[in-house]
C-alpha cells in the first residue's frame, strides 16, 4: 500500500485553516471555514506533481497515498490574514538526515523553477477575479523575490541587495547562496534564527508556488482554473 501524505492543519483563531503536506515543501493550501481544505489540497496534487518531476522525486510523488492528518495546532494572525502556515509541524523540529535535506532543497530550488517559468510564460496583463486582486505580473514578482531576500534568506545568512531581485544573474548567484546557508546550517544542527530549518525551506517553497499558480490562474492565455 502507498505511504500516507502527511498533513498538519493550522487554523486560525477567526476565519481560516491551512493544511500543509510538510514532507513535500510548498504544497500548502488554505480555505475559509466551513470549506473542506484537504479537498482543496487534493486537487492540487497534480500541480505540485510537476514541481516534484521538476525536483526529480517524480516517481516518489507519484506513489503517493491518501492525505493523513497526523497533527492539528492553533495559528497565529498570519494564518487568518493570508491563509499561511506560521508555525513548524512537530516532524519539522526533528532533525533532517543528509539526505533528506538535500531532498528539500531539490523540491525548493524546483518550486523557484516552477516560478521563474511561469513569470516568463505568462501574459502581461492578468485576469482579474476572485485570485487576482489588484496586483498585476512585475508587482508579483518583485514582491516574491523580494520577500525572500529580506525575510527568509537572512535566517541562513545570506543578506543581499534588494535590486538582487531585478538582475538574472544576480538572483541565481543568491539562491545558490541560500542553498549553501541551509546546507552550513544542516551541517551544524543549527535552526534558521527562531525557525526550524524544515520550516524555513516550506515557508520559501509555499511563497514561490503560492504566486506561481497566482500567475497560472490568472494567465489570459489559459482558460480560467
Amino acid at each position: 500500500m502507498a505511504d500516507p501524505v502527511r498533513v498538519m492543519l493550522e487554523t486560525g483563531k477567526k476565519k481560516r485553516v491551512v493544511a500543509c503536506a510538510f514532507d513535500w515543501p510548498g504544497w500548502d493550501r488554505s480555505v475559509r471555514f466551513g470549506h473542506d481544505v484537504l479537498t482543496l489540497l487534493d486537487a492540487y496534487r497534480p500541480r505540485y506533481a510537476r514541481v516534484a518531476e521538476m525536483a526529480g522525486l517524480g516517481a516518489e510523488f507519484g506513489v503517493t497515498g491518501d492525505l493523513e492528518v497526523v497533527e492539528e495546532v492553533e495559528g497565529i494572525g498570519m494564518t487568518d490574514y493570508y491563509g499561511v502556515s506560521g508555525r513548524a509541524a512537530a516532524a519539522e523540529h526533528e532533525p533532517m538526515s543528509d539526505t533528506e535535506c538535500e531532498r528539500k532543497i531539490a523540491l525548493l530550488q524546483a518550486c523557484w523553477r516552477t516560478f521563474d517559468v511561469m513569470a516568463a510564460s505568462v501574459s502581461s496583463e492578468l485576469r482579474r477575479g476572485p485570485r487576482g486582486g489588484g496586483w498585476e505580473k512585475e508587482r508579483i514578482i518583485s514582491h516574491v523575490n523580494g520577500a525572500e531576500i529580506d525575510e527568509f534568506a537572512p535566517k541562513v545568512g545570506v543578506t543581499v541587495p534588494l535590486d538582487t531581485r531585478d538582475d538574472p544573474d544576480a538572483l541565481r548567484a543568491y539562491r545558490d547562496a541560500v542553498v549553501d546557508g541551509i546546507r552550513r546550517h544542516h551541517a551544524r544542527g543549527e535552526p534558521a534564527r527562531s525557525w526550524a530549518l524544515p520550516f524555513l525551506i516550506r515557508r520559501c517553497a509555499w511563497h514561490m508556488l503560492d504566486h506561481a499558480w497566482e500567475l497560472e490562474d490568472r494567465d489570459l492565455t489559459r482558460s480560467p482554473a
